[in-house]
């Protein structure tokens, strides 16, 4: 087993691990948390294997953008407990781990059935750099206009979840 090889082991158990946080933990802000580790888990995934534009798309747009605004809107709207408010919730989790036993059953058998046949990979080449200087240089003013359109949403987001004060 080469060095390579235990990286991708690492980066994948870390995944794993931190998508098990996101279904087990109780308190939802927990699992957000753990949903940002693995996206950041899945972005090492695709730094690893060459796909450098992927893995930083990943960071940018799940890690940073979905996962905080998804942590901003639990602790803004969520006042209560879902577990405890739901009843029905305790119920379906055998049936869920039944479930994805069988499937993670099946995707292994699927996996050491299947014959891979090794290939030598394309050349790589440095998209991220091409893409960062016309980022920068001729679009710009597109970038700025989406940030800005962006946080107008997040304000108003606020706004809207504060309701009206009482005059």
């Amino acid at each position: 087993m080469q060095l390579s090889d235990l990286v991708f082991y690492a980066l994948a158990a870390f995944t794993i691990i931190a998508a098990l946080g996101v279904v087990a933990l109780p308190n939802i802000v927990h699992s957000a948390l753990c949903l940002v580790l693995t996206f950041i888990g899945v972005a090492g995934i695709y730094f690893y294997l060459g796909a450098d534009f992927i893995g930083l798309i990943q960071i940018l747009a799940y890690a940073g953008a979905i996962s905080v605004l998804m942590i901003f809107a639990v602790m803004l709207l969520l006042s209560r407990d879902v577990s405890e408010s739901n009843p029905s919730h305790k119920k379906g989790k055998y049936l869920a781990a039944l479930f994805s036993g069988l499937f993670a059953f099946l995707l292994a058998l699927s996996i050491y059935s299947t014959s891979w046949d090794l290939t030598e990979g394309a050349e790589i080449v440095d998209s991220i750099g091409k893409i960062a200087y016309m980022l920068m240089g001729d679009y710009v003013i597109a970038f700025e206009a989406a940030a800005i359109l962006l946080l107008a949403a997040v304000i108003g987001a606020v706004i809207l979840a504060r309701g009206e004060e009482k005059r």
